[in-house]
């Protein structure tokens, strides 16, 4: 296990999403329509506006007051709290609020993609990018057979690694726009 992820400017916010696997979670949950790193700053920003990120406690807070406070924790903090909130009483009511349990329970990479596509707003490139992250970065073996042949955040070893992944995602992402154009 990994003593800090390099997902974000902030060392306290890298050893909270590789030591806590809510906060990991939560950061996944975030991963939308903002940067890597905004996105997995936020579960430090929960825990330091309700002074927790147990799935439980998250799942009877109102979280949208925390996620509207500024600075906003996502650019859509109604919709995002909403989601973390998903997620937290996911958490509790199939894992006992056990966040781990999400990988720790599957017994293989069919059951971990299942468990991981039944988080709420995890599609199909959330479950590639988190299985890469578990695989590269935690060694589970389960994970394995969901790392996709491109780069993803589980690639992302420092502080490097992320400015590298985000310049070829942005590269990535032109040329399939170019590509998308030019089939319209």
């Amino acid at each position: 296990m990994p003593d800090r992820l390099h997902f974000t400017d902030s060392d306290e916010a890298n050893k909270l999403i590789a030591t806590d696997p809510m906060a990991l979670l939560i950061g996944f949950a975030l991963d939308q329509q903002v940067s890597v790193q905004k996105a997995f700053s936020g579960p430090l920003a929960i825990r330091e506006r309700l002074g927790t990120l147990d799935a439980g406690a998250l799942a009877e807070a109102d979280l949208e007051p925390a996620f509207r406070e500024r600075p906003a924790i996502h650019r859509f903090p109604g919709s995002m709290a909403r989601r973390v909130h998903d997620l937290a009483v996911h958490i509790r009511d199939n894992y006992d609020g056990d966040a781990a349990r999400v990988w720790t329970d599957a017994a293989d990479s069919a059951e971990l993609r299942a468990n991981l596509s039944a988080l709420p707003g995890f599609g199909e490139m959330k479950i590639k990018a988190l299985g890469a992250v578990l695989a590269k970065r935690f060694g589970l073996a389960a994970a394995q057979d969901l790392v996709p042949a491109h780069p993803t955040l589980g690639d992302v070893d420092s502080p490097q690694a992320l400015q590298d992944y985000q310049t070829a995602k942005r590269a990535h992402k032109a040329q399939w726009m170019k590509m998308k154009a030019g089939a319209a």
